[in-house]
């Protein structure tokens, strides 16, 4: 077996500070790593299984002269603990390594119509279509409480940005039955 460690791979460990029992944690639970931003990378331990999503993740990739490194993580080990670094940027840099810490470096900052970015939040710029919000509600015979909607258009069929001939999801919802 050869062994495939890196120059760099031992310098991004040697500037984390870390015991014998986090490093073996760390090799013994599975890690999965997904770049969610720049300079940011989701830290999952996939070894909860359907509970992974507990022990995910933020860790914060910083450039120190040339060599990226695992800075912050958001798990309250490494809030609380000043002294060692948490299993998360322990297992970003032994496992994930420089691949994965240089493409979240170069993810690219998210943009608006490949300008500099506006002052859309994230969140408004992921909108779906554009339905409308739901502003009055009726009571059917049953006693079940349902939403009015419309298009914001008035029309059967929504022709907002790039929904050419799709619904908005409440007129999807409306002619479902038909």
């Amino acid at each position: 077996m050869q062994d495939s460690t890196t120059t760099a791979d031992k310098r991004i460990v040697e500037e984390l500070n870390y015991g014998s029992k986090t490093a073996k944690r760390v090799g013994w639970e599975a890690w999965e790593f997904s770049v969610e931003a720049p300079h940011l990378v989701r830290v999952t331990n996939a070894s909860y299984g359907c509970e992974k999503d507990d022990h995910s993740y933020l860790v914060g990739v910083e450039d120190r002269d040339g060599l990226l490194v695992p800075a912050e993580c958001e798990c309250p080990a490494d809030k609380y603990n000043e002294e060692y670094d948490c299993k998360h940027k322990v297992a970003l840099a032994t496992i994930g390594g420089p691949v994965v810490l240089q493409t979240a470096v170069d993810c690219p900052t998210p943009t608006v119509d490949g300008e500099g970015a506006d002052s859309k939040t994230l969140v408004e710029r992921l909108r779906a279509d554009g339905g409308v919000i739901v502003e009055e509600q009726r009571e059917d015979g049953a006693g079940v409480i349902e939403a009015e909607h419309g298009c914001p258009n008035g029309e059967k069929w929504c022709s907002g940005p790039g929904a050419d001939s799709l619904p908005c999801f409440a007129c999807f919802q409306s002619t479902e039955g038909e």
